[in-house]
């Protein structure tokens, strides 16, 4: 009897994930983690100032409108097929197996492409916090600390995903917290005359994003669809969520409007207390300089402002972890990936192997990036444009296809389900084709240098392309079943099913 506990139970059904784990607000707040707001500002206000002044809210809220109608294309894809791999899922069924392959590769890429940069700014940000400046700058420390907290994080989702819910909860509180105070004190200084910087009133106009021109508007608008990306994390947990055919969907629309407001709002304070030329001229610093900013407005309670970026890019650390998991086991139980992929934890309900594989890529990802060169690492978040706007089109394409037999049923059918996600891809990819075309050309990536006469992060974007499309080949030559019979006519045995639902079996 002692040892009964550690033999399998061969009649029992399979593990799964672990339904109604968590609700509707934690939903949320996962999605806005994702996001990392408190870190995509800190990344992009300067840059996006450098080329449209005063009308960075503008520019937010232009970037808005792509984001909101996928948003919109997520929850209605996700009401008629709740799949945790989403874009894999969704665009297989309605645009084929080869196209749905490619959608969930790109997923997975950008979980990769990113984990390593949030988590390195958690870890500066919490120790310019706490004053250890000189851990900070030591590349030793920062860099080890970093793949300590990447692990970490991949054991807390492996763990539990209402334990991850919680955290990402707390963390929620904190950047938000964090961002609003520093909001009211800015605005506040600005009114009372007493800012240390070049201050201008706030104006109405600043949220004109044509203020400053097309070809700034098109250079701005790539960096805010990037801060907006990620709340589709909450849509992945749509097999662990109460409520799986319409809370996710609906948390994600959510986030992108808190988001909205916050970025709105946080970018009128910022403008208004330095002037954008404040933001322009240290454009290159990134972080530093909301850092140098949040002393500038709070003084010593700086640790306030850089707490609430520490704690986004821990939280987003974690929550971009889970799509790309969620995606992957979504695909090795379409055999789209081998059987492994698609393992679930028999106590936690968690996609484990497929959890440790994204973070072990991500910190071998991370270090080879930095081995390469200082600018390396920010070359391939750069990439991560590529990747978001070729998914993101897919999934407002494979909503009006899927759903093309409903549009001449209503004038409200025709507008959410075909006109709105077909103008968001629409959007989508024209931004993809502008950010090649930026992209080609060396001089406008951090490193500066050509990369077989590209700028390193287009050849990045292709290089994880080709071998998506390589080990998809390879696998369809291996496994060929996904492409031969990847959802099962009724009556059929369907591994997805399965899954899903043990007691079936």
């Amino acid at each position: 009897m002692a040892g009964s506990h550690d033999v399998p139970d061969a009649s029992a059904p399979p593990a799964a994930l672990d339904p109604n784990a968590i609700g509707f607000v934690d939903s949320v707040a996962i999605g806005l983690n994702a996001t990392s707001p408190a870190y995509s500002l800190a990344a992009v206000i300067g840059p996006i100032a450098a080329f449209v002044g005063v009308n960075v809210p503008g520019v937010m809220l232009a970037s808005f409108v792509p984001m909101l109608l996928i948003a919109s294309a997520f929850y209605y894809l996700n009401r008629a097929d709740p799949d945790c791999g989403t874009t894999f899922s969704w665009v297989s069924r309605a645009l084929g197996p080869t196209t749905g392959w490619m959608g969930g590769w790109a997923i997975a890429m950008t979980g990769v492409l990113v984990i390593g940069s949030l988590a390195e700014v958690g870890v500066r940000f919490t120790l310019l916090a706490v004053g250890l400046d000189g851990w900070a700058s030591d590349a030793w420390i920062l860099r080890s600390l970093t793949v300590l907290v990447i692990l970490l994080m991949s054991l807390l989702c492996v763990r539990s995903t209402q334990t991850s819910a919680r955290i990402q909860n707390v963390l929620t509180l904190l950047q938000i917290a964090g961002l609003l105070v520093f909001v009211a004190v800015a605005l506040y200084r600005v009114y009372a005359g007493t800012s240390s910087l070049d201050a201008v009133r706030p104006s109405v106009d600043w949220l004109n994003p044509f203020g400053a021109g097309g070809a700034p508007l098109t250079a701005g608008l790539l960096l805010g669809v990037f801060v907006f990306w990620g709340w589709e994390s909450a849509v992945n947990l749509t097999e662990e969520t109460e409520g799986a055919s319409t809370a996710p969907g609906l948390a994600g629309i959510w986030a992108t409007v808190i988001l909205l407001v916050t970025y709105v709002s946080v970018a009128f304070a910022v403008i208004a207390y330095c002037g954008p030329a404040f933001l322009s001229d240290r454009a290159d610093d990134e972080e530093a300089v909301f850092a140098a900013l949040s002393t500038e407005v709070l003084g010593g309670w700086d640790w306030v402002v850089l707490l609430a970026v520490a704690t986004s890019a821990l939280a987003s650390t974690q929550t971009t972890i889970i799509p790309a998991s969620r995606t992957a086991l979504s695909m090795a139980r379409r055999r789209a990936l081998p059987d492994a992929m698609g393992r679930i934890h028999p106590r936690h309900h968690t996609p484990d192997i497929a959890t440790w594989w994204v973070s072990a890529i991500a910190v071998v990802w991370y270090l080879v990036m930095h081995w390469l060169s200082d600018n390396a690492l920010a070359d391939s978040l750069t990439a991560l444009s590529l990747l978001i706007a070729f998914y993101y089109a897919l999934t407002g394409l494979a909503c009006a296809v899927h759903h093309r037999h409903l549009l001449t049923t209503g004038l409200r059918n025709l507008l959410l389900l075909g006109v709105g996600p077909l103008v968001g891809a629409g959007m989508l990819c024209w931004l993809l084709v502008e950010s090649v075309r930026d992209m080609a050309d060396p001089a406008n990536s951090y490193s500066g240098v050509s990369w077989f006469g590209l700028g390193p992060p287009l050849v990045i974007a292709l290089f994880l392309t080709l071998c998506g499309i390589v080990l998809m080949l390879v696998w369809r030559r291996v496994a060929p079943r996904f492409w031969k019979d990847p959802f099962p006519a009724p009556g059929r045995p369907d591994p997805l099913r399965a899954a899903r639902d043990p007691e079936s079996v």
